[in-house]
């Protein structure tokens, strides 16, 4: 089975440049190809694992990746899929963001004896003569069609300015620099990138007379359509400091049913057969599919010791047996005991305010232990610890520990 058949069987590939053309050069050839990753934050969310994923999938296929960190780029912003501007970021802060890129892709990636490369294209887009650049490549690129593009229509209500404008310039400018630097022959990326992956290509065939690729991945989605990664905190993020490895876990573990074999397909190396087997269970036999995600998926991204540690506390926090050591834990100092419970859980950052904690409690949301706390202004006291531990949950899913230091 070629790796082109696997993308499709998985269910990553959306749209395709050549088809065939792509087809056999995969199936015959060893080629260098690319993903953007866009360095606006200081780590990698769950939304570029699927990218991730491809890239590792084509590595095993003997392909080789580029992983281009998109620090010029960044200065400007992509308007695909925003309905506004995005914040400008300085060269020092996307050159850091970019750096701890590296060691989340490393998980999935050899980098070793040039298997695969990460480039910045910074180093080619900040020097540009603006007017050669123009001359050369501007040219090629017709407004009219432009307008055209999903990523510019959404934007022209609102308002696109002339910097983001330049951002497909820039991007098939990239793919060009590519082709010319390393023999890159192919861009991917997700289906919001579609129009700058075509005028990529499009750019390289007319200035090189070269064949040139693209292909496009689905995007993480529910079944209902909304993008996936989304928490209470915010984004669903790959750095441990950011997303714990076990509300990373919980995440997955929590999904809908209808999304358990779409997402062991895209985000786990689990043979196809087994994916189907596990997709196809009902009920509370879905559970165990869920299971299986959460730790694939956290094993991947945190290492096989930090999947066991999140699976173990979920085990001690829902199904009452394992070690709790490994749970959502905060610390207070003996001094706070008998104070306000609301005032503890904001000060802890376990409800975002008091006003929060409030809504909680008239809501029958906030318990300690099992028993449902109704008075906003409950104490805790010495008396609710056990062993110096206490357990806070929110909701139905949602604790934490509280343990006196």
């Amino acid at each position: 089975m070629s790796v082109l058949d696997i993308l499709k069987e998985r269910g990553f590939v959306q749209q395709l440049t050549h088809e065939e053309e792509i087809a056999e050069l995969l199936e015959k050839e060893k080629i260098t190809f690319y993903i953007g990753f866009d360095p606006t934050a200081d780590s990698l969310h769950v939304g570029h694992f699927l990218g991730m994923m491809v890239m590792a999938h084509m590595q095993q296929a003997g392909h080789r990746p580029v992983c281009l960190i998109g620090g010029g780029t960044a200065m400007i912003g992509d308007p695909s899929g925003k309905s506004d501007m995005r914040k400008m970021l300085t060269r020092e802060d996307i050159e850091h963001n970019g750096e701890r890129f590296k060691k989340q892709m490393q998980r999935f990636i050899d980098f070793t004896d040039g298997k695969a490369l990460m480039m910045n294209n910074a180093d080619w887009l900040l020097d540009l003569n603006y007017v050669k650049f123009i001359r050369e490549i501007g040219v090629h690129f017709s407004v009219n069609r432009m307008l055209t593009a999903e990523c510019f229509k959404q934007r022209l209500d609102k308002g696109l300015s002339f910097l983001e404008f330049n951002y497909m310039l820039m991007q098939g400018y990239d793919f060009l620099e590519l082709n010319r630097q390393c023999n890159c022959v192919m861009q991917m990326g997700g289906d919001d990138q579609w129009s700058n992956i075509l005028a990529g290509a499009d750019l390289i065939r007319r200035k090189e007379s070269k064949p040139a690729y693209g292909l496009t991945f689905t995007l993480l989605t529910t079944s209902d359509g909304r993008k996936m990664g989304k928490t209470e905190k915010g984004a669903l993020w790959l750095d441990a400091e950011k997303t714990s490895p076990y509300e990373f876990y919980q995440y997955w573990r929590n999904i809908d049913d209808a999304d358990v074999e779409k997402c062991l397909a895209l985000l786990t190396f689990l043979p196809m057969d087994e994916v189907r087997r596990l997709g196809a269970l009902k009920d509370k036999d879905i559970n165990i599919a869920k299971k299986t995600l959460a730790f694939e998926v956290t094993k991947l991204i945190h290492g096989q010791e930090e999947a066991e540690k999140a699976a173990e506390a979920a085990a001690a926090l829902f199904g009452g047996a394992g070690n709790l050591d490994n749970a959502p834990t905060v610390s207070i100092t003996s001094e706070t005991v008998g104070t306000k419970l609301l005032d503890i859980l904001a000060s802890t950052g376990i409800v975002a305010s008091k006003s929060e904690g409030r809504r909680l409690v008239q809501q029958g949301g906030l318990y300690l232990g099992d028993t449902k706390i109704t008075d906003p202004d409950f104490l805790l006291t010495a008396d609710h610890f056990s062993n110096n531990s206490v357990l806070i949950r929110k909701g139905k899913k949602n604790y934490h520990r509280i343990i006196i230091e």
